[in-house]
């Protein structure tokens, strides 16, 4: 059984702390944000980095604590602080309506770019201009399942660690690298030098996803730039790409939106790379 809530008050000075953390400049200056929810905090207590635990706080109510006991028993062992709260602490930290009882503080986790170009990636999303957080997350959540090596924002996009992104992700901030605040030029050119083709996502592109499948050009190494979400990619940042391809769209849907758009584009090149692999 665990013990009573230790704390109550959403005065404590640690909660006020968790609190402003969901505020950009807050997190910007402390480099910690904020992870709620048990799939989001699980994945944060599993994950590290250079031998650094990420997850460094944990508040819980106390059914969530007994309910998920093993993500209290994780986050102990990474060496968190687990402090249970009654469930006003809960709603007074968290950032959605209707709080889970978890709620995690974890350190920035952002890759520098130059390590992830080090890597030699094969598969990239990059983020160009995209300002809604939870398309942000979403896009990382699909880029994290086609198997994607990184994905990078540029300097125009959305915060990474955004509340509304974090959950959008459910837990796929943990799971690839990401660079932040890259601008889009340095960002292809560095993508270029390391061997991987420049496709840009638009739907008035010139070139048809599927015609590009049957070519056979989607199997080596590319790098996706997907575009704001209203207004789709400036012509500069077209004119940096390899290539400009569209979706096609068979029914009669106007448009697809971004995030849905980024799921079909990056689960093609993952499909035309695993096709290219060397057999074993």
């Amino acid at each position: 059984m665990v013990a009573g809530p230790e704390l109550i008050s959403p005065k404590s000075t640690r909660v006020a702390a968790a609190r402003r953390l969901g505020k950009r400049n807050f997190r910007t200056k402390e480099r910690l944000f904020l992870a709620e929810g048990p799939q989001a905090v699980r994945e944060a207590a599993g994950h590290s980095s250079e031998g650094e635990a990420t997850l460094v706080e944990l508040f819980a109510t106390v059914e969530a604590a007994e309910r998920y006991a093993d993500i209290i028993e994780a986050a102990q062992k990474a060496g968190a602080r687990v402090h249970l709260a009654d469930e006003t602490v809960i709603a007074d930290i968290s950032t959605t309506v209707t709080p889970q009882g978890l709620v995690g503080v974890c350190r920035f986790l952002d890759t520098p770019f130059e390590q992830i170009l080090a890597a030699r990636p094969r598969l990239v999303a990059v983020l160009a201009h995209v300002r809604d957080p939870g398309n942000a997350g979403t896009v990382l959540r699909c880029a994290d399942a086609a198997g994607a090596d990184a994905v990078v924002l540029t300097d125009a996009s959305v915060d990474l660690y955004n509340p509304k992104s974090v959950r959008a992700s459910v837990g796929s901030h943990f799971h690839l690298p990401v660079a932040v605040g890259v601008p889009v030029e340095q960002a292809v050119q560095g993508l270029k030098d390391a061997g991987v083709r420049i496709v840009a996502a638009d739907g008035a592109g010139e070139d048809d996803l599927d015609d590009e499948l049957d070519k056979g050009t989607m199997g080596g190494p590319t790098a996706w730039i997907f575009g704001n979400e209203a207004w789709g990619l400036p012509e500069e940042t077209r004119t940096l790409a390899d290539a400009v391809v569209r979706v096609p769209i068979h029914g009669k849907a106007e448009s697809l939106n971004l995030a849905t758009a980024a799921a079909v584009c990056l689960y093609a090149s993952a499909r035309a790379q695993r096709r290219n692999a060397p057999r074993p």
